[in-house]
């Protein structure tokens, strides 16, 4: 399929040819969940911990004795029952992390280029370049534009420039080509993609 290229001033300069293989794939919500999942499950720290009973500072010795007392028995102040006492069966640190297939990860970053495309939310710059970091610039520029939320993949490297004047701005991130991840593609409304993008992108996903 065929693509319009534009510029940062909202003028066509070109077309580009889109392969199939990469942004015509069929798009299954099933797989971008559970790519998004594990996207997800992957960044958490997972350092929520409570104290066992073997943690909780305190005394060993029995509360009362055993018999007489008309009292339930108890052999600890340490218990959960007690108030300071330990939590039953509660968080401990450990990775959120599972596995899931190199294929799977391929189909899902497909999917998710395919989905956008599909969309008509899938746009290819010609260069995200500046002559200037500044936000002001880029933000009347891409305002023009009418990007408001929005993902700009560039090339193997950024360009400095573009990226400092893209940093304060809210909901517009940018990221080299490596970086291109399924669940940033889905949480912005515009996929934005350089040629050179592209073309590494197809590269890599063929």
């Amino acid at each position: 399929m065929k693509l319009q290229v534009k510029n940062l001033d909202n003028e066509a300069v070109g077309e580009i040819e889109l392969d199939d293989a990469v942004f015509g794939v069929r798009v299954r919500a099933d797989i971008l969940a559970r790519m998004v999942n594990w996207q997800l499950a992957k960044r958490r720290a997972g350092t929520h911990k409570t104290k066992g009973i073997s943690e909780i500072q305190g005394t060993t010795k029995k509360p009362w004795k055993q018999k007489g007392s008309g009292r339930a028995r108890q052999g600890s102040l340490r218990s959960p029952q007690f108030r300071g006492g330990a939590v039953i069966f509660g968080p401990v640190v450990r990775s959120h992390a599972f596995d899931l297939q190199k294929k799977v990860r391929r189909l899902a970053l497909k999917t998710a280029l395919s989905a956008k495309q599909a969309e008509g939310k899938l746009v290819v710059l010609y260069a995200a370049t500046l002559a200037e970091g500044k936000t002001k610039a880029l933000g009347q520029r891409l305002a023009k534009l009418g990007w408001e939320s929005v993902l700009i993949i560039g090339g193997s490297t950024l360009d400095e420039n573009f990226a400092r004047a893209a940093r304060n701005l809210p909901k517009v991130d940018v990221l080299p080509q490596q970086g291109a991840n399924v669940y940033d593609i889905l949480r912005r409304d515009t996929l934005v993609l350089t040629r050179e993008a592209v073309q590494q992108l197809e590269a890599r996903l063929k």
